[in-house]
This record gives C-alpha cells, structure tokens and sequence, in this order.
C-alpha cells in the first residue's frame, strides 16, 4: 500500500507583496487547485504544466487585492469555478480594479465568486476533500482551507510563522482574529503545517509555543 499523502502543495510567491499563492493537487487524480492567485498568471500555468497538473478549482481565502487579483485572468484562461471567499468579502473584491490602481497592478480585475464559501463548508478537489474555516478579522470573509488526512492548512493572513494578520484595514478586528485563531484553527491540532499568506511555513504547535502575539503563554498573561 502507498504512503503517498492524499495531496501536495507547491508554493509559489507572486506579486510585489511576495503573497504565498499556494497550488494544492490531489496526489491521485493529479487535479489541481490554485489558492490565491493574486497575479503572474502565466507563471501559475507554467508550474502547473511543468508538474503535469490540470486546474480544476480556484479557491480565495479573501478579497485583498495581492491574494485575488489574479483571481479573474485565472479564470478567463482556465474557466475553472472560483470557490470563495466568505461573502463578507465582497466589498474588498468590488474595490480591486481601484486598489490595482493605487499599487501598481493595474492587470487586476473583480470578479464574482462562482460559490461563496461559509463556515463548514467543504470543498473537493479530484478525490479528496478540504473543510472551510470562516476565520474573520485580518478581513471580515476571510476563510482558511484544511485537508483532515493530510494535516495541512492554507491560512491567508490569519496567521503566519511568528506574527498574526493585520487588522487595521477596514473592517478588521484584532480580537475577532485572535478568536479566530484560538478558536477555529488551535483546536485542529499542534501538528497541522500551514502556508501562510507571506513568509515561511509552520505549524500551529510552533506558534503556540512561540508566537509573540497568540502564544498560549502570551494570551494566558493578557
């Protein structure tokens, strides 16, 4: 019997934000999803050519424009389902095409998601399934993907390795993002790694041994 995982994830950093778009496939199928694609489409479709992948969902974890501003281009090419984010978001990806404006992506465009993603939704990719965190407060729709079997999350701008999202855009909250984090992702287990939305991979045991802003020892002592 193969101890091969249930899938693999490429990560990939796009835009001038550096944003960790994150390409997930189903080891099986071979059927791929692209999260966040927040630019430099044709260098996505040429990683996913060079693994031998075929697209088959695009998934948001929010509206911010270095996560999805892509999410349209991607789409047009491809006319694979946008899965995401949570609807509470569709302010920031009604504002894309002027936020690509202010920093320098003008390619960005907005888009309507093809299914709007709530807390305990699940989403397929070839044969396997992730389940959906609704984790607001970096942004109020943001969502996090999770594979159970796998122990592997793609958190956006939730979390990252040593720091936390930030919430003073509109309509972020900080204690809403720490609720979000002790909450929706501790209880999922210290041995899940995630992707963050920027910066290097860890894992929610590490950050609660040492993040500075959600360490377990940190929230005991606020």
């Amino acid at each position: 019997m193969s101890n091969e995982p249930p899938i693999r994830a490429l990560i990939a950093p796009v835009t001038p934000l550096a944003q960790n778009c994150t390409i997930v496939w189903c080891a099986k199928t071979r059927k791929a999803a692209i999260i966040d694609p927040g630019g430099e489409t044709p260098r996505l479709l040429e990683a996913l050519k060079a693994h031998d992948l075929t697209l088959e969902k695009i998934w948001i974890t929010h509206g911010h424009l270095d996560h999805a501003g892509g999410t349209a281009a991607l789409k047009a090419i491809t006319g694979c389902p946008i899965e995401g984010p949570h609807p509470d978001d569709a302010f920031w990806i009604d504002d894309m095409e002027v936020a690509g404006a202010k920093w320098g992506m003008p390619e960005a465009r907005t888009f309507t998601p093809d299914r709007w993603l709530a807390d305990g939704d699940k989403v397929t990719l070839g044969e396997t399934e992730f389940e959906v965190y609704h984790c607001p407060g970096h942004t109020p729709g943001h969502v996090i993907f999770f594979h159970r079997e796998a122990r592997f999350a793609q958190v956006g701008d939730v979390l990252f390795k040593g720091s936390i999202g930030r919430t003073d855009f509109p309509r972020g909250d900080h204690q809403q993002l720490i609720n979000s984090i002790t909450g929706r992702l501790w209880p999922l287990g210290d041995d899940v790694a995630f992707v963050p939305g920027h910066g290097p991979m860890s894992t929610f045991g590490a950050e609660r041994r040492t993040n500075p802003f959600v360490a377990d020892e940190i929230l005991a002592d606020a």
